[in-house]
């Protein structure tokens, strides 16, 4: 790794503004920027999260923590930047690197109005997925009076987003109970009525009984990870949801379907869903934040909405 990317980085950095919502200040993961395709930089309000994805060379990393710290300085940041982060993605663990003051292992962050618990330290993911911002507002915008399945709903960022838009109830499901716990705390940062939500720690394939019988869904949402070891691979088990739509949507039923992997394009969505949910047709796709540039519009988070042809 050459100087010329690490200055790109620290000149994009020094023309952001530190606000009061959390923010993906840099994502190079979109190969945007030549050289830094393994960094990201979050601002978690108040503290600086850099992640790495890749093993870099010693003096690289070491010329990063003095440059950040050059530039909190430089910018007049100092009063907002409580702690500077380096995360090693790329090891064992995810362990946290505290550059520059302390670290907040569990704070509480904002985004567009709505308060979300993080995790830091911990686990590899810090418990919200800064990409799907724009998908939350989806949500919320489409949510009143909806009953709304939220499929591997991780800590239930799409149900908070619901609940705040008015849903009438929202069912989580997801094979983690801590995730699951985590979401029942963001209902709670945010007042929402519990007894508007439901969270089903379960493996999805085993509990199609449970599903079926808290319907019928004016919204579905379909957000699975890549891969998850023993329970789910993209491409051969999406279409083992999408063929159980007709017996979970409402006549006028809409999906939100979503896949993050670079390799899965947004046609496998459309071409999957006319195969088993004939009844479904696509609508429109969702775009992507802009402060999350990618090179290829396929190879990034891919939201696409789909509604039921009665609705026409």
């Amino acid at each position: 790794m050459t100087d010329a990317p690490l200055s790109t980085l620290l000149q994009h950095l020094s023309q952001q503004t530190l606000t009061n919502e959390i923010y993906r200040l840099f994502h190079g993961r979109g190969r945007s920027f030549p050289g830094l395709e393994h960094v990201t930089v979050d601002w978690l309000q108040g503290q600086l999260l850099v992640s790495l994805f890749k093993e870099h060379e010693p003096q690289w990393v070491e010329s990063l923590k003095s440059e950040l710290l050059i530039l909190i300085e430089s910018q007049g940041w100092a009063e907002q930047v409580s702690s500077v982060l380096l995360q090693y993605r790329y090891a064992d663990g995810s362990p946290i690197d505290v550059v520059h003051g302390t670290l907040s292992a569990m704070p509480v962050v904002s985004e567009q109005g709505l308060k979300f618990g993080l995790s830091l330290g911990a686990k590899q993911n810090m418990g919200l997925f800064l990409d799907m911002r724009l998908g939350r507002q989806w949500v919320k915008s489409q949510a009143k009076d909806k009953r709304i399945l939220n499929l591997f709903s991780y800590t239930c960022g799409f149900s908070v987003a619901a609940l705040a838009g008015g849903a009438d109830h929202v069912v989580n499901l997801d094979m983690s109970k801590a995730a699951l716990k985590q979401g029942k705390v963001n209902h709670q940062l945010n007042e929402h009525d519990l007894s508007k939500v439901t969270f089903l720690g379960h493996e999805l394939f085993k509990s199609w009984g449970k599903v079926k019988k808290l319907g019928l869904y004016d919204l579905i949402i379909i957000d699975p990870p890549s891969f998850q070891k023993g329970s789910f691979a993209l491409t051969k088990d999406y279409q083992r949801i999408l063929r159980r739509l007709g017996d979970l949507l409402t006549a006028q039923g809409v999906v939100l379907a979503c896949v993050n992997s670079p390799q899965v394009s947004a046609q496998f969505l459309v071409d999957e869903m006319a195969r088993e949910a004939p009844q479904m047709q696509f609508d429109t796709r969702l775009p992507n934040p802009p402060e999350f540039p990618d090179i290829d519009e396929d190879s990034n988070l891919k939201c696409l909405v789909f509604r039921s042809k009665t609705t026409n």
